[in-house]
């Protein structure tokens, strides 16, 4: 299966574009290679609904413009045929992007002067996937563990056989060249050269990745390469004991528990903080409330239901005004102007949203 993750830029980027054609499509895919043909089925029917639309506004050239990119992407059978489980694709007459992605989204597609974001937040804030380092004297392996597949053993070009012959002992329990270092001193020295390198075949691979990366080893190995990991998302939970032992199978099923307590810690931190600052104004889930506070850059973090939308408009001083017939859609503006004045922005399923509410905003100061 094939991810590419968006990052905080890519929605920065992507949440202050404008153009007057701006064509956004979702769609759920299969990651089975033999379902290619299906894949490109429902997104050459979506990507036809999205260019008539175009065409019926009178827009005839930017149409054709924008078909020539995307009939451009059908064409390109080898991209079909590593999916995730969503294609999320943003389109102008200028410009195509697209991110293949592990979370399950619905069918959609509108046409209008921005993209439509808030589906994609979702797949960074939780995307049902994680990287399992499996680490001992013996040996290391990356493991991927992804939405709907099962564990995959990732190639690491470099990786060290094991702990010995990377710092070029045929033992690191022996008395290294110098004749200094011996008994478990040299142990962890050796250890830690050991992880250092496993860190550093590790580093081209992670470049760029945001998903947690899960530690499975023992000690004292599991706290050397923690100390010293260069990668940014290293979960705070570990798979405990000899990962020698274990399938790829039987890691991921202990990385999905640590997901599933990742996420929950998250929601409670989230639930908890907001409730905390409501009962000193710092809280809201009123969107004229949250319109403003977006406008003056006051939001730190915004929660929507990703399957809200509410049709309305949003002044440049947060002054909102609710239409069921306009083509825009409030949450996504705050959702924009939260992102554009550096909030944390998290899209979250109803059940999971503070108050059951359409959107939740933890203020930096009342407003």
């Amino acid at each position: 299966m094939h991810i590419d993750m968006p990052t905080r830029h890519d929605l920065e980027r992507l949440a202050a574009a404008r153009d007057p054609h701006s064509v956004t499509v979702y769609l759920p895919t299969s990651s089975v290679p033999a379902d290619s043909e299906e894949n490109q089925t429902r997104a050459r029917s979506l990507f036809g609904s999205a260019v008539e639309l175009l065409r019926t506004r009178g827009h005839k050239d930017a149409a054709a413009a924008v078909e020539s990119f995307l009939q451009e992407l059908l064409e390109t059978p080898e991209f079909w045929f590593d999916m995730g489980r969503s294609l999320a694709v943003f389109a102008t007459p200028t410009s195509v992007v697209e991110f293949r992605l592990p979370n399950g989204l619905e069918d959609h597609v509108s046409v209008t002067d921005r993209f439509a974001i808030t589906p994609l937040l979702r797949a960074i804030t939780f995307p049902n996937a994680a990287l399992v380092l499996a680490i001992s004297q013996g040996g290391a392996r990356l493991i991927e563990v992804s939405a709907d597949r099962p564990a995959e053993e990732i190639a690491v070009p470099g990786m060290p056989a094991d702990a010995a012959s990377a710092v070029g002992l045929d033992s690191i329990g022996g008395r290294a060249p110098s004749g200094r270092l011996q008994g478990d001193e040299g142990r962890k020295v050796r250890l830690t050269q050991y992880a250092r390198s496993v860190d550093h075949v590790l580093r081209p691979i992670l470049n760029g990745q945001s998903l947690p990366l899960v530690i499975a080893a023992a000690e004292p190995l599991r706290s050397i390469y923690r100390n010293l990991a260069g990668y940014a998302h290293v979960a705070s939970e570990v798979i405990e004991g000899n990962p020698d032992e274990l399938t790829p199978a039987q890691l991921e099923q202990s990385a999905r528990g640590v997901l599933d307590r990742i996420y929950a810690a998250d929601l409670a931190a989230l639930h908890e903080t907001y409730a905390e600052r409501r009962s000193n104004g710092r809280g809201s889930a009123d969107l004229s409330d949250l319109a403003r506070a977006a406008a003056f850059g006051a939001v730190d973090t915004l929660a929507v239901d990703m399957d809200a939308a509410v049709g309305g408009t949003v002044g440049d001083d947060g002054s909102l005004s609710l239409d069921g017939d306009a083509d825009q859609d409030v949450i996504e503006e705050i959702t924009r102007r939260a992102l554009g004045a550096g909030a944390r922005v998290l899209a979250l399923r109803r059940s999971d949203m503070p108050d059951n509410a359409q959107a939740a905003g933890i203020l930096r100061y009342a407003v």
